[in-house]
């Protein structure tokens, strides 16, 4: 069972602030500076105070029953509009509260932005944000749910959102001092192809393709075709079909794709044998797995969490959560309860794939080390009779082309050459770099050599 913190951190409370706004139980971010506060009327910014909300300018796009949280394009666009409002010269003396309404829907993504944005700015645990949250009258909040009819079974907690954002921040999952949020924006859009990235660079969600590309009763339909180009722009090799054939696979095949079919049931959860089979393809592609069912969402966003899981130790509510924030949607009805279920064991499988890739890499190292040593041994072994540096006196009025043998020089210099070749290449082979090589006046070579792992 997941724990909720309800403990109360201390908090700022305004008793006054400005002339006719009462503002009780707001939550302190920065000091003197930003608060968070929920609100029953609009507040009108005083000479001290500037509010702002955000509830009708970021906008959850619904599939069903639910409501949040808000995607990865949202919570760049809020960071860059309110590292404004603080940086800003005009609102550089005013404390700035960013307040919200008790609709319990926009209230729970208000909350999830400004805590989002004090773990990724201000560099808070999620725990410390997450009480900050909760302080004074901001008691509870509206857990997020899957898109799916009926009642809810899951719940996802603004504290799991921001536990899931933390995880992908310290995994480099996303940077928003490089982010393209237009790209983001562009591609997520069903007639530009509706993919979003999970795992940057190697796991990629998307919608399934179709025999043709066409309209379909307003909706756009896109073939395998339409992929490509995107996809060998960013490396993407193999492709993962999670659902039944509507597409022949050879026309990803054909155009130099690998392509991968995993069939389990719609709305159903993969088998231990199918998971194994895909984290397998997802271990063993030269580049990135593209991965689609039919809309790219749940047996899509299930698979990509055990990946998560096992790779990098995600807990299933922030593999759900982050993978929501990257496409919203994600990971629907039983298919939560199943990443909960196998969260223990891919952490088991997580830990000993690395152990042995760090075993492998260890044998590794210690060959290379062994053939340096060799390497060095043979070259101890090679000299240079000093004799061939003393070539005979030759009058050039005498010299005819008859006499033109190779030298003593020329027997130096085709030396050098063939030592400086073994030498680099044996090197090459073995992983190593050459710094410089010094040939000395005798039987004496001092090789310099920086090692490259």
């Amino acid at each position: 069972t997941r724990v909720e913190i309800f403990e109360h951190s201390k908090v700022s409370v305004f008793n006054k602030m400005g002339d006719d706004n009462e503002l009780l139980g707001a939550s302190e971010f920065i000091k003197d500076r930003l608060y968070f506060a929920t609100l029953r009327s609009k507040p009108k910014s005083t000479a001290n105070t500037h509010f702002f909300c955000t509830d009708d300018e970021f906008i959850y796009e619904n599939f069903y029953a639910d409501f949040g949280p808000l995607n990865l394009a949202m919570l760049y666009r809020y960071c860059c509009k309110l590292n404004k409002k603080l940086k800003s010269f005009t609102l550089s003396r005013k404390r700035i509260i960013h307040y919200t309404s008790y609709d319990q829907r926009k209230r729970a993504n208000a909350a999830f932005l400004i805590g989002a944005y004090a773990v990724i700015y201000l560099k808070r645990t999620s725990e410390e944000v997450y009480r900050a949250l909760i302080s004074g009258t901001n008691v509870s909040y509206l857990p997020f749910r899957d898109a799916a009819f009926g009642n809810c079974t899951y719940d996802l907690t603004i504290l799991d959102c921001l536990q899931g954002i933390r995880k992908a921040l310290q995994h480099g999952f996303f940077d928003f001092e490089n982010f393209d949020v237009e790209e983001y924006e562009h591609y997520e859009r069903v007639e530009n192809g509706d993919f979003n990235w999970i795992v940057p660079g190697k796991l990629l969600a998307f919608s399934g393709p179709h025999p043709k590309s066409k309209i379909e009763n307003g909706y756009p339909l896109h073939a395998p075709e339409a992929y490509f180009s995107y996809f060998r722009q960013h490396n993407v090799t193999d492709v993962v079909r999670l659902n039944k054939k509507i597409y022949e696979g050879r026309r990803f095949t054909d155009a130099g794709f690998e392509h991968h079919d995993l069939f389990f049931v719609d709305g159903t959860t993969p088998s231990d044998l199918l998971t194994r089979r895909f984290l397998h393809i997802c271990e063993s592609a030269k580049g990135a797995i593209a991965v689609h069912c039919k809309a790219g969402l749940g047996r899509t966003g299930t698979l990509i969490g055990c990946y998560l899981m096992k790779h990098y130790r995600f807990t299933a509510p922030e593999a759900i959560a982050w993978t929501r924030i990257c496409r919203p949607g994600s990971v629907i009805g039983p298919q939560q309860h199943f990443l909960e279920q196998k969260q223990h064991s891919m952490w088991v499988q997580g830990d000993l794939h690395r152990s042995k890739q760090k075993q492998q890499q260890l044998r590794q190292s210690r060959q290379q080390e062994r053939n340096m040593a060799r390497l060095i041994s043979s070259v101890d072994d090679m000299s240079i009779d000093s004799t061939i540096l003393k070539p005979p006196s030759v009058d050039e009025n005498e010299f005819r082309e008859e006499d033109m043998i190779p030298t003593q020089g020329d027997k130096l210099l085709t030396f050098i050459d063939e030592t400086q070749a073994y030498v680099y290449s044996t090197l090459l082979n073995n992983s190593y770099k050459v710094s410089r090589i010094i040939y000395g006046a005798d039987n004496i070579h001092i090789i310099i050599i920086q090692l490259s792992f």
